[in-house]
């Protein structure tokens, strides 16, 4: 009785983790960036610098940005194989959720309504395979 408790018990944990695969409702687990920076700004014209589509596509902007923001120990980025998605927000938090549906990279961004002086930001990387376009526009060439 007890064996099969533990089995039972040892397969519903499976099922709830979804084996780091797969979850529950059979869609892959997206996964896990290998970028993924945060921090809070006071000063809100800094936000301007975010890039317009969203993304950032070359060193050059990725070192504009780094130096606009401050952002301390930035990773080096190989921008042959990945994009770095950039989201802000005026709440005390939010999370950035890319998706890639047939070639074209959409960023859904949600959070808090609880404004605060200053903004809020993210940077995580994506894989930039099979990426043509974001939000059914070109990828940014700077």
């Amino acid at each position: 009785m007890c064996r099969l408790l533990v089995l039972v018990l040892l397969g519903w944990s499976l099922f709830v983790d979804g084996g780091g695969a797969v979850r529950a409702d059979d869609t892959p687990t997206p996964p896990q960036p290998r970028v993924s920076l945060a921090g809070s700004i006071d000063d809100e014209a800094l936000e301007r610098e975010a890039p317009a589509t969203g993304v950032i596509a070359t060193p050059a902007a990725w070192e504009k940005l780094v130096k606009a923001w401050g952002i301390k120990d930035a990773p080096k980025i190989d921008f042959a194989t990945e994009l770095l998605v950039v989201g802000t927000w005026k709440g005390s938090s939010f999370n950035l959720t890319p998706q890639v549906t047939s070639g074209d990279l959409t960023v859904v961004a949600r959070g808090t309504k609880d404004l605060l002086p200053g903004f809020r930001w993210k940077v995580v990387s994506v894989p930039r395979t099979g990426i043509k376009t974001i939000n059914g526009k070109p990828l940014p060439r700077e």
